[in-house]
């Protein structure tokens, strides 16, 4: 089986077996046994099908498994930190680094001269504490990863089959939401090995993006066309091709963000102008003759009306003008048979076209409510998007009459979107958080017209907003007929919130989890790590795994310039990396002497502290245990059966990310990914998590809208699966396409 296919099951909690094995074991065989004890040590066991799957393929194939799962849990990279047993503070200062500066300037040759070239005087930092230079943080010695079977709960993969990778395909392809950058990544390996299912509706732009390149890919230009309904609908496509986002990021965001990332808070290596013009040339258009045909035969096979067309490119009208440049549409529209071209052209260059959004504001600002309203009405999605500020520019009662007429043509993840938000919207004073397309996440104030209605009528707004989505959701579950009587839900569905809006930009290799997931913690320490550099030849490359802790009235940081806090200790501040072989870096953190000290939050974060953007293939994570997790003398900390939750960054542009917080007083952590500017943890907010943390948790949660459906279809709730007509547990919710479609369809 293929190692792409592979890490597609893994993430579903899986491992995918062919069918068509030749051997017929009955008994358990001496490799098997092996390859059993083998996983277990990497925290790993199996169902019993696919225990019996795996008994019966070739030891080639065992072996090809092992290794996959070797690489995927890390056993393969450098765990080795700076410092010796680093759980024990060294007691290294500033003036240490201060004394070092200065033996080094002076070239000073009383201390231990080390092989980066750097003096440590005698007295200063404790050298026998180090396993590389405390001053410029390059590493020189290193440990193997030494891993032994543990006490740790083992995760229990199951069987998957090639249909069930179909299967997979087709939820993936009919999702209702947008995908993250996980279900993208599976997608694309799929497309690569099996065709679009036949009979299957895309559902989403952004996914119906990727079948059009595999499409392409394979020379099918005409069918890939025949998927393209808008004008915008290319312009996806072609950026998507030019810059990898699948989102409409404009070329200024970028710039701007590649500028921010390449500045330093040391005005010497600032690197923002040089990096400027390296993304405007790498933004730079061009296409060849074949591309550009390409292109002006899908816009002109455009059945959309020329008016729309041109209504449609406006909003981008600034990138449309230089793309018709790049793709020389002006010299086709002159051929034959690209008459159609040659008018949309003619009328978007001339302005001849109304733009449905000028009309609406037009009519607004004159507090002109039928003319508002008709237009609203035509666009009942948009009219969702814009039910809140609408509310509270006519009124709720007025707004919600009209919106009741359309809301059966609203897309249902915007009905549940809605249900969200409005619990975060509907309240003076208070800020939210939003992610604008290829941007940080930021915290905006609160609609002003807020201050026009008392705390009471915004209460009632908010429960006119809920009822009205919640019906909509009773609704769709009667439409569907349901002969069962009884259900499982397992507990821990109340926690994972339902996949809409926020998704995640960096890779999950192991089993997923949503955005917003709590995770309990079995122990009393949590353990962050940071690995990167793996590959890569030996060069200043300084990425930092730092923590944020949040008391009631002040803030406290753990990080290279602070390696000991209360309750936290870093393992030592790497700065270079070494060569090929990749570094790492931990935090421990003390729950039980935070809860002493009254934390309430920790927050995880990992920054770039060199110019650019986070390392390509860092890997980020936490460890969890109700046992003690060791050190190694050598100060090797990584256990993979420990590992509650990891992700890989592949997002071009993050420069720092929080990749999790520990609510110290339910000994919870949630799993989150908000990317933010600047080299250093400082530059994170506190009030921009927490404020995301109360988006994620005004969110419906899967368990919530399974007691819905019990309630609307009558079904007993029971506590044993094998007792359920529908059984819905962690496995099924992992699939987060599958449970979109249960809801969302």
């Amino acid at each position: 089986m293929k190692k792409e296919l592979l890490k597609i099951a893994l993430r579903q909690n899986a491992v995918v077996i062919p069918e068509n094995s030749n051997l017929a074991q009955e008994n358990i065989t001496a490799t098997t046994a092996v390859f059993i004890a083998n996983c277990n040590r990497l925290g790993y066991t199996f169902s019993e099908d696919l225990l019996k799957a795996i008994n019966n393929i070739s030891p080639k194939e065992k072996l090809e498994i092992l290794d996959f799962l070797k690489e995927v849990s890390g056993m393969n990279k450098n765990w080795t930190p700076l410092v010796k047993q680093w759980n024990i503070p060294t007691g290294e200062s500033v003036l240490d680094h201060a004394v070092t500066f200065l033996a080094n300037v002076l070239n000073s040759k009383k201390g231990t001269r080390l092989p980066c070239n750097h003096v440590i005087p005698y007295g200063s930092f404790p050298m026998e504490r180090y396993n590389g230079c405390p001053y410029c943080g390059t590493p020189f010695a290193f440990e193997e990863l030494n891993y032994t079977a543990g006490k740790n709960k083992l995760k229990v993969l199951k069987l998957w089959r090639e249909v069930d990778l179909t299967d997979y395909l087709k939820d993936l392809l009919q999702s209702p939401t947008a995908l993250d950058a996980t279900q993208v990544d599976n997608i694309k390996i799929l497309l690569d090995n099996y065709s679009v299912p036949a009979d299957t509706e895309v559902k989403m732009k952004e996914t119906l993006m990727v079948v059009i390149d595999a499409l392409v890919g394979l020379g099918k230009d005409h069918e890939a066309g025949l998927y393209f309904k808008s004008p915008s609908d290319i312009l996806r496509y072609l950026w998507y091709k030019h810059t990898g986002f699948l989102q409409l990021v404009e070329p200024k965001t970028i710039i701007n963000r590649v500028m921010r990332n390449s500045s330093n808070i040391h005005r010497y290596v600032n690197k923002s102008g040089e990096s400027k013009t390296k993304a405007l040339t790498k933004l730079k258009l061009k296409f060849g003759r074949k591309e550009c045909r390409r292109y002006a035969q899908w816009i002109n096979g455009l059945q959309m009306s020329i008016a729309s067309q041109c209504e449609n490119m406006h909003p981008k009208r600034n990138m449309w003008v230089r793309i018709i440049r790049a793709l020389r549409l002006a010299e086709y529209a002159k051929k034959p048979g690209f008459e159609k071209l040659a008018a949309l052209l003619d009328t978007f260059y001339n302005k001849d076209y109304e733009v449905w959004q000028g009309r609406v504001d037009h009519f607004k600002l004159k507090c002109d409510e039928e003319g508002t309203f008709s237009l609203l009405k035509q666009r009942p999605g948009l009219f969702a998007r814009s039910l809140f500020s609408t509310m509270l520019w006519f009124g709720p009662n007025k707004t919600l009459e009209h919106f009741r007429e359309v809301i059966d043509k609203v897309p249902s993840r915007l009905v549940f979107t809605l249900n969200m938000y409005a619990d975060i919207y509907f309240v003076q004073g208070a800020s939210r958080t939003i992610k604008a397309l290829g941007g940080t996440n930021v915290k905006i104030p609160g609609n002003k017209l807020l201050q026009l209605y008392p705390d009471r009528d915004l209460n009632s707004m908010k429960m006119m907003i809920q009822n009205l989505s919640l019906d909509r959701i009773k609704k769709n579950f009667s439409s569907v007929i349901n002969t069962n009587e009884s259900i499982y839900i397992d507990k821990q569905l109340y926690n994972i919130p339902i996949a809409i809006g926020d998704r995640n930009e960096q890779l999950q290799d192991m089993p997923t989890a949503l955005m917003g997931t709590r995770f309990p913690v079995e122990g009393d320490t949590v353990r962050l790590f940071l690995n990167w550099g793996e590959g890569l030849p030996a060069q200043h490359l300084d990425m930092d795994l730092s923590c944020k802790v949040a008391y009631d009235n002040r803030e406290e940081f753990c990080s290279y310039v602070k390696l000991t806090i209360e309750g936290c200790q870093h393992s030592g501040d790497i700065q270079r990396i070494p060569h090929k072989v990749g570094t790492a870096e931990y935090i421990d953190i003390d729950i039980n002497r935070l809860q002493q000290l009254k934390a309430r939050y920790v927050s995880f974060t990992c920054n770039a502290y060199t110019n650019g953007a986070l390392s390509p293939n860092l890997v980020v994570g936490w460890m969890n245990s109700q046992y003690p997790m060791h050190v190694t003398k050598r100060g090797v900390a990584y256990d993979p059966t420990a590992v509650q939750h990891q992700v890989r960054i592949t997002q071009t542009l993050t420069k720092g990310i929080v990749f999790g917080v520990l609510d110290v007083a339910k000994r919870e952590i949630i799993w989150l990914e908000m990317s933010f500017g600047g080299q250093v943890v400082q530059n994170m907010s506190t009030k921009t998590v927490e404020s995301l943390i109360n988006k994620l948790d005004a969110k419906l949660k899967i368990g919530e809208l399974l007691d819905l459906k019990a309630e609307t279809h009558g079904l007993t709730l029971v506590s044993e699966k094998e007792l359920a007509d529908e059984v819905y547990d962690l496995d099924w919710a992992r699939n987060t396409a599958q449970v979109s479609q249960l809801f969302l369809s």
